[in-house]
Formats: structure tokens, C-alpha cells, sequence
């Protein structure tokens, strides 16, 4: 198999120039602005610390723009990945989800050079839905503790022990730190809605206001709430050790299931970010090459102490906003960071973990697509059991097992209705077969004639079984009219093999007309034709009429005469 390797990165070169250096500059600069709280407050509401999800952007994010197949992706540390990665942590621990990531990252690298790419777009609209608004709910609960500063030492990841120790401690609430929060909260609302009417090269962005302004109060106010340095001791100013995360065989085997989800999870997100970016800068990413970057991406992030990354779809669009056209953007984004950690991590001891939770909230309301919740009763109840499911399945159970359910539901009702499509009918005769050689004594006819509508699949092959229905008559020859037939499975072939010998053990023939290609092609290659006959064979309704004619055994040799 021949691997296609080209990133976007190559194809830009050949073009790129002083101006759109600039514009990739600028807009590597914001987004790098803007990508260190998000990092910060993502690797915390994680489980990690904050130190990973800065070194998860850097890392990934690099990889990413400089191998991938999206002219404008950023990648790093997600929302989305939230309520994945605490779990592992909580399960497995914070080395064993370096594990799991690589795992993921070898998994991922394995999907693009498969070309598994168009695939993932395989997977319902109804199922992202329904798990992105999970996974924002999960998120936003994730985010209690620290947003009202209550007192517990472990916050299970599972829904319903959650919810039990949240609201045991619900009397531990910290008023310092409940009042930061929902300051920062508002201010982060409203500076979203007000930064709307300032010039882009203006409008700082609003996660970095509301962490300057949160930061700032709490230390001006002397507010005695928890900071990255009360809880982490701060950020190295250094580059992280490099090396393996430590895994035996049985932490190998224990990591398989966490490393799909991640895997899923990237691979959908990656490529939905791509997609709303190409309607942006019309353009089109290779989802293949994509893939390959961040099966990269997730095997080097972990080698710095980084976590799951995959493409975001918020800092990607801001990307665009700036004038990012080029992945040097992405690149000049992750630099800015490394600079930032470098130079000015000592800061980052001053953030209360408030203001990074308020800052979370937003980004996991902002996520969700309510307006899909308002709009069910407008859709078949296909749709709102497949969205409901797998929404509520995330909430309270597992995102893995959530996109398992959702794909098989969205599996049966399709099969369902691909059913519903197929039918099969009784064709009134043509005037010629009246004809009174064509009549047995009581008046019913000696050939019937059915014509198949849609797929002859698994799922509905069952309809045949209409053509051997006593009350139907007992004619000696059964034309099959497939004009309208346009696929046929092997469990159709299998029905129709079937049909064939029910139909020769009452002494009756089975005749069939108008094959199109695919249905065609297999009777062929089957050998069903070979077994039929190749006079049964025929191209239209008309040509088998005459071929049952001849084969009525009071007529044989009459077609000359006909």
C-alpha cells in the first residue's frame, strides 16, 4: 500500500511570501495568547497539571500545523477531552494516561495511513450531537468544585458518586472564592458580547482579559482563594524532562479501551475543526494526512509530559479571524508559548483556579448546541432517540460506550427504514399474456410477474418470501423484474438461491429481467446465473415474457409461432 505523506505545510511554501508572513505572525501571536489559559484550565479541570496542558499546546500544536493536512488547524489540549482524560487519571493515573495518549497517537497514525480518513464522516449527526452536549455537561459539572471552592480531596469521575460527594460537601462552600468566580463569570459574558464592536487587532482575547482581571483582583484584594501556586507550586520555568512514560504489559492491556476513546474522540474533533475551517478560508483539508499529524502530535506530546490533543475548533476559527492562512500560523503559535513558558511562568503562580473555572464554564456552554434540544420536535423519533441516547449515556456512563450505542442505534434504524424502502409487487400482465395458452381452466394466470423496488439486503430479504405465499396462485413460471433493484447483499443472493429451489420443488421456473450493474455483477460472479441459466436471463419485461412462454410445458417449441 502506498502512503501518501504531503502536508498542507508544502503546498503553502511554494506561494508564501512577506505579507502573509505577517498575517500568519499576528495571528500565531493571539492565538498563542490565547491558548494559555484555555491550556492551563483544560489541564486542570483534567486532573493533570497545569505545566501539561501548556507543554500538550506547544508539542501538539507545532506537530499539528507543521504535518498536517488543514492549512489553518491548531492543535492542543481540548475541552472535549475533559471528562476522558480525568477518568484515566482517576482510574489509571497521570502516567498511565501518557500511555493511553501514545497508544491513542499510534492508533490515529494507523487510521490515516490506512486512509480511514473519509470514515469518521460515516459517523450521524445525531451521534456528535448528542455527545458533544454531553461532554459539555460533563464539563461544566467538573468545574462545581472549583468554581464554589468546596472541600474535597478526590471528585469521582463517575456521574452519580459525583453527585453524591458534590452534594455532601455542598456546605464547604467558599464565599472568597464563590464571589471571584462569579465575577469573572460576568465579566467574561459580557466582555464576549462588548469586545464584538473593537477591531479584531483590538480585541484582546476574552479568556486572557478575564485571567489578567481575575488575577489581578485576587492579588490587589489579597482574596484568600486557591492559585496554580498554592495547589501546583506554580510552572517550571524549563523545559520538561523528555523520555517514555513507564508501562508494563498489564498497564499496556488495561489502556487499550481508554486509547480508542481518545483515538475516536481526536479523530472526530480533528476533522470536524477542519471541516468548519475549510467553509471559512474555502479550502480543502486532507483528512488523511490530518490524522497522520495527529497520530504524531499524540505520540510526542507525552514525551514532553503532555496529554491527548486533537484539533480545536474555537482556536482554529480565531485563527482564521486573525488572518492565519498558513499552518506558520499554528507554528507561530506554539513558539509564542514556549516563549511564554520560558520567560514568564513564574506569573502564572498568581491565577486563582476560580477564574480558571469560570473561564471552562464558558467554553463548555459555549460548545453545547442547545438549539438542537428546541428543534427534536421537528424530527422523526429516529432522530431524537439516537441524540437523546447517546447525550444521556455521556452525562451519566461513558463517552465511549455513548458513540457505541449512537452508532448502533443509528446502525438498526437504518436498516430499518432501508427496509421499509424495499418492497416487492405484483405486476398486472401485459395484454399479450392473456392470451388463453398463458390461462389454466379455473381462469388463474400460468405466470406471475413481481417487481423488486430498492436493496435486497439482510434486512429486508424476508419480502421474497411474498412470491411463495399459497394465495398468490401456483404459477409454473415466476418472472423477477429487477429494473428497479439498484443493490443487492449476499444475504439476498442467499434469499434469492433459496427462492430458485422453493420454486423448482412445486415444478416452477424463476425468471429474471432488467439487472442493473452491482446486482448483476454478483449473480455473475456467483455462479447463480450459471445455475439458472442464461436463457432465464433476460433484458426486459417484454423478452420475458416470450421466454416464459416457451418454457410452459404445453407450449415448448412454440416460439416461432408466438
Amino acid at each position: 500500500m502506498k502512503i501518501a505523506f504531503r502536508p498542507k505545510l508544502l503546498d503553502c511554501l511554494s506561494t508564501y511570501d512577506r505579507i502573509q508572513f505577517g498575517k500568519d505572525l499576528a495571528a500565531g501571536i493571539t492565538i498563542g495568547v490565547l491558548a494559555l489559559p484555555l491550556a492551563m484550565a483544560f489541564a486542570i479541570a483534567s486532573g493533570a497539571s497545569p505545566a501539561a496542558g501548556i507543554w500538550t499546546a506547544i508539542v501538539a500544536g507545532f506537530v499539528t500545523a507543521a504535518l498536517g493536512g488543514s492549512r489553518v488547524q491548531i492543535g492542543g489540549p481540548t475541552g472535549a477531552f475533559i471528562p476522558i482524560v480525568y477518568g484515566i487519571v482517576a482510574a489509571h493515573g497521570f502516567g498511565n494516561l501518557l500511555g493511553a495518549t501514545m497508544l491513542a497517537g499510534v492508533m490515529l497514525l494507523a487510521m490515516g495511513i490506512a486512509r480511514m480518513g473519509q470514515l469518521i464522516r460515516f459517523i450521524p449527526v445525531t451521534v456528535v450531537i448528542g455527545f458533544t452536549n454531553g461532554i459539555a455537561v460533563v464539563i461544566f459539572m467538573a468545574q462545581i468544585k472549583d468554581f464554589f471552592g468546596l472541600t474535597i480531596d478526590h471528585v469521582p469521575a463517575e456521574f452519580f458518586a459525583r453527585i453524591k460527594v458534590l452534594a455532601a460537601h455542598a456546605h464547604t462552600v467558599d464565599l472568597p472564592t464563590l464571589a471571584l468566580s462569579v465575577a469573572c463569570l460576568v465579566f467574561l459574558l459580557s466582555y464576549n458580547r462588548l469586545a464584538q464592536s473593537l477591531p479584531p487587532l483590538r480585541r484582546a482575547p476574552g479568556p486572557l482579559a478575564v485571567l489578567v482581571v481575575g488575577t489581578l483582583a485576587a492579588w490587589l484584594l489579597e482574596l484568600p482563594v486557591e492559585t496554580i501556586g498554592s495547589r501546583f507550586n506554580g510552572i517550571p520555568q524549563e523545559f520538561p524532562g523528555f523520555g517514555l512514560p513507564n508501562l508494563s504489559i498489564h498497564d499496556f492491556g488495561k489502556l487499550i479501551s481508554p486509547a480508542i476513546t481518545i483515538a475516536l474522540l481526536g479523530a472526530i474533533e480533528s476533522l470536524l475543526s477542519a471541516r468548519v475551517a475549510d467553509s471559512q478560508i474555502d479550502d480543502r483539508h486532507d483528512p488523511n494526512q490530518e490524522l497522520i499529524a495527529q497520530g504524531l502530535a499524540n505520540i510526542a506530546a507525552p514525551l514532553f509530559g503532555g496529554f491527548a490533543a486533537t484539533g480545536a475548533i474555537a482556536r482554529t476559527s480565531t485563527n482564521v479571524k486573525s488572518g492565519g492562512r498558513t499552518p506558520v500560523a499554528g507554528m507561530v503559535h506554539a513558539v509564542v508559548l514556549l516563549g511564554i513558558v520560558l520567560i514568564a511562568a513564574p506569573l502564572a503562580s498568581y491565577v486563582p483556579l476560580a477564574t480558571l473555572s469560570a473561564i471552562v464554564m464558558v467554553v463548555a456552554v459555549n460548545m453545547g448546541e442547545w438549539h438542537e434540544f428546541k428543534e427534536l420536535r421537528r424530527y422523526s423519533w429516529n432522530y431524537r432517540v439516537i441524540l437523546l441516547a447517546t447525550f444521556f449515556v455521556t452525562v451519566l456512563f461513558d463517552l465511549t460506550i455513548a458513540v457505541e450505542l449512537g452508532m448502533v442505534l443509528a446502525s438498526l434504524f437504518f436498516i430499518y427504514r432501508m427496509s421499509e424502502l424495499t418492497r416487492i409487487e405484483r405486476l398486472p400482465m401485459k395484454e399479450e399474456a392473456h392470451d388463453p395458452r398463458f390461462l389454466y381452466p379455473d381462469g388463474t394466470m400460468r405466470v406471475a410477474t413481481w417487481q423488486l423496488f430498492g436493496s435486497l439486503f439482510f434486512g429486508a430479504v424476508n419480502k421474497l418470501e411474498e412470491l411463495l405465499d399459497p394465495r398468490e396462485g401456483h404459477p409454473e413460471v415466476v418472472i423477477l423484474d429487477m429494473t428497479r433493484l439498484i443493490q443487492l447483499d449476499t444475504t439476498g443472493l442467499e434469499g434469492l438461491e433459496n427462492l430458485r429451489d422453493k420454486l423448482a420443488k412445486r415444478g416452477c421456473r424463476l425468471i429474471l429481467c432488467g439487472l442493473n450493474s452491482q446486482p448483476g455483477s454478483l449473480l455473475f460472479r456467483s455462479g447463480f446465473i450459471d445455475q439458472l441459466g442464461d436463457d432465464n436471463v433476460c433484458a426486459d419485461l417484454t423478452q420475458a415474457l416470450r421466454r416464459a412462454w416457451v418454457l410452459l410445458p404445453s407450449l415448448m417449441g412454440g416460439d416461432e409461432e408466438y
